[in-house]
């Protein structure tokens, strides 16, 4: 039975469910130290990977037990940690690295397909809930946008870094059609290469 969990979007979605195929979605991007990124959360064959301030994998190895740069330390969300298409009806995002499929069945995105790994867990959401972490989204007091939400246009993407942080942002208004909070039918599936390869986390079977 799965409780209490959040997600990488892309990866992050973060994520609380029960026994129920159908689940409502948010969005966020905080950069914080994703909670899958912690040793010994899941059997799985790392902890998802962290960046440092300057988005980059440490060149002496990813220290698991690094601190969150959102409680003082120096362990960020990477930013591959972004959402991408990969064609215009199936994108990859994506508890601790199990994946799942989400099908859109409100707004402009019914019909429509994202698979999402678990990155991040988190307390504070509803029963079948996936939070999908979204550059430019907002989180609580982040600066970027509407505390709820974030940005409300597709060119203040534009005021992000250029790169994987920006091209999330717009993957939002342009691929998710800046859909508001669209309701999914959900189910377990096998995690796809290119999201194990971004966060370094695989379960095992």
């Amino acid at each position: 039975m799965l409780s209490s969990l959040t997600n990488l979007l892309l990866f992050s979605s973060l994520i609380t469910t029960t026994l129920s195929t159908s689940a409502v979605t948010t969005r966020y991007w905080d950069c914080c130290k994703p909670s899958c990124s912690w040793p010994n959360k899941a059997q799985v064959s790392e902890p998802v990977r962290t960046c440092n301030k300057n988005d980059l994998w440490p060149s002496n190895g990813v220290d698991p037990n690094a601190v969150s740069t959102c409680d003082g330390g120096d362990a960020y969300a990477c930013s591959n940690m972004e959402p991408w298409a990969v064609n215009e009806n199936l994108a990859e995002w994506d508890w601790c690295c199990a994946c799942y499929e989400l099908t859109f069945t409100s707004t402009s995105l019914a019909g429509k397909k994202i698979i999402v790994q678990i990155t991040n867990t988190g307390g504070d959401l509803s029963p079948n809930h996936f939070d999908l972490a979204m550059p430019g989204a907002g989180f609580d007091g982040a600066w970027v946008g509407n505390q709820y939400g974030g940005y409300t246009d597709r060119n203040q993407c534009y005021l992000l870094p250029e790169g994987m942080i920006r091209d999330g942002c717009l993957f939002r208004f342009d691929w998710f059609m800046n859909a508001d909070n669209p309701s999914v039918e959900w189910r377990e599936v096998s995690c796809p290469k290119g999201l194990v390869e971004r966060s370094g986390c695989g379960r095992w079977s």
